[in-house]
């Protein structure tokens, strides 16, 4: 499993008008949880771009494990790293839900035995087995966003980005997006998701990463990234703590207490 890093990235739109990623240094390790939180504009879904090369470099470099992405075509580091976008449409294109499921591992070679049990473990995974021959239009936007979670997990890749997962998602599509996620990192597979949902990010990983204005302003556990003292900085960036954290805080049970933590606590108080 590869190691990902960011030294001094920076990422310019606009012949300079907009420096949407600001001399980051960021190091993901093997088989890490990472989420990437800030408010919209402050450069996530810029920086997690170059990790499979969909952007290159305005300056500074992106190893994956020790070589420069910027000398990998997209084809090559797709082997490595597979991104799911915010909008499932900017993805989906085929006829039904199982050939849009077999595009990408089919185009890395996977053919026979392989491509049906790599199609079949992914549509599982979401949830979407009964829908194979189904037109991926014909489902409805969260199935579509379920669909593309799919079709990157078929691909099989050691690194796996996520970008807004549970966004439009009922509770049963998070929890399906929680299983696929514990499930990768099972596998020894890093996760990286982009959310601007705060328990999501608070209970499913074990490193979160804030951004704003294109540069890292924290970085850590969300029992740190969530505790009280550092709630000024999170609302800079338009963030406010997960409900769990500020409960917590109240009742003296730390920044990442668990439900069962909150209700034998509340009980104990009558």
């Amino acid at each position: 499993m590869p190691d990902l890093v960011l030294e001094n990235l920076v990422h310019v739109y606009r012949e300079g008008a907009v420096r949407a990623v600001d001399g980051v240094d960021l190091h993901f390790a093997s088989g890490e949880r990472v989420a990437i939180i800030g408010q919209n504009g402050s450069g996530k879904t810029t920086l997690v771009r170059h990790l499979n090369g969909l952007l290159r470099p305005t300056g500074g470099r992106v190893l994956i494990d020790g070589v420069d992405a910027a000398k990998s075509r997209v084809a090559q580091l797709a082997r490595s790293v597979g991104l799911v976008f915010q909008d499932p449409d900017r993805q989906i294109f085929a006829g039904s839900v199982r050939a849009e499921v077999e595009y990408g591992p089919r185009n890395l070679g996977n053919r026979g035995e392989d491509l049906r049990s790599a199609v079949d473990a992914a549509l599982a995974a979401v949830g979407l087995e009964s829908e194979a021959k189904t037109n991926p239009y014909d489902l409805g936007a969260s199935r579509r966003k379920l669909l593309a979670l799919a079709s990157v997990l078929a691909m099989r890749t050691p690194v796996l980005i996520l970008d807004e997962p549970t966004t439009g998602q009922d509770e049963r599509g998070v929890q399906q997006v929680r299983s696929v996620i514990e499930d990768a990192h099972r596998q020894g597979r890093t996760v990286i998701a982009i959310s601007h949902d705060m328990r999501f990010v608070a209970e499913g990983f074990e490193r979160v990463v804030v951004m704003r204005g294109g540069r890292v302003i924290l970085d850590g556990p969300p029992e740190g990234v969530f505790r009280r003292d550092a709630w000024d900085q999170l609302a800079s960036t338009f963030l406010e703590p997960p409900l769990p954290a500020v409960i917590g805080d109240r009742l003296g049970l730390g920044s990442t207490p668990t439900d069962e933590m909150l209700i034998r606590s509340l009980a104990s108080r009558g």
